[in-house]
């Protein structure tokens, strides 16, 4: 069974439409216009083995919060769509990720049960000309969206890039490993019998 989705979302802010494998290879192409943004989800397909395709259009000229959100929004929406009623899926992931002087430690449980717990050393400044609270608005939109509880922890860091470079890899691996098919698993994994 393909587990595929796309997505198209255009509101008076932005314009996006994605396409996703979560059984693919890596491969994207990404173009949000803010670039920083399209580093992370580049890394974040190569690391997840996730297919990725995705078109955005906002409105910039304010700042770049309504795209990074609206993202994560519909990146939310295609997991969701993509893990149909997740059948088989293992459903939980952990990871922790190095990166440098970093360490994020990513837990999550795919249970349509929305929650973020977001302890990170960063701070309201900016990665060139990207606001790193951004990083917690994209992942925020992606929980709601996906029915997802994660929980994001980097016990240290000091370099902002690194720290979100290691939250976003550390999410692909966790995903990876949450979204993967164990044949032991009849129906999903839970006693009530339903997610």
């Amino acid at each position: 069974m393909e587990r595929k989705a796309e997505v198209y979302r255009e509101t008076g802010e932005t314009q996006i439409s994605l396409k996703l494998n979560i059984d693919g290879s890596g491969e994207s192409d990404v173009q949000t216009g803010v670039g920083f943004l399209d580093h992370m989800l580049e890394l974040f397909a190569k690391h997840g083995f996730f297919d990725l395709e995705l078109k955005a259009v906002g409105d910039l000229q304010v700042d770049d919060h309504h795209t990074v959100e609206d993202v994560g929004i519909c990146l939310g929406d295609a997991f969701r769509q993509a893990v149909k009623d997740k059948s088989g899926m293992r459903r939980f992931g952990n990871f922790e990720m190095p990166m440098y002087e970093a360490l994020a430690e990513i837990t999550l449980d795919f249970c349509d049960r929305p929650f973020l717990v977001y302890n990170t050393p960063l701070t309201n400044d900016k990665i060139g000309t990207f606001d790193v609270e951004l990083v917690e608005e994209f992942f925020h939109g992606f929980v709601n969206h996906s029915g997802t509880t994660l929980h994001i922890n980097v016990a240290y860091g000091s370099n902002r890039h690194h720290i979100a470079e290691a939250i976003f890899k550390g999410i692909a691996k966790a995903l990876d490993t949450a979204t993967s098919i164990d044949e032991r698993i009849v129906g999903v994994l839970s006693t009530k019998g339903e997610l």
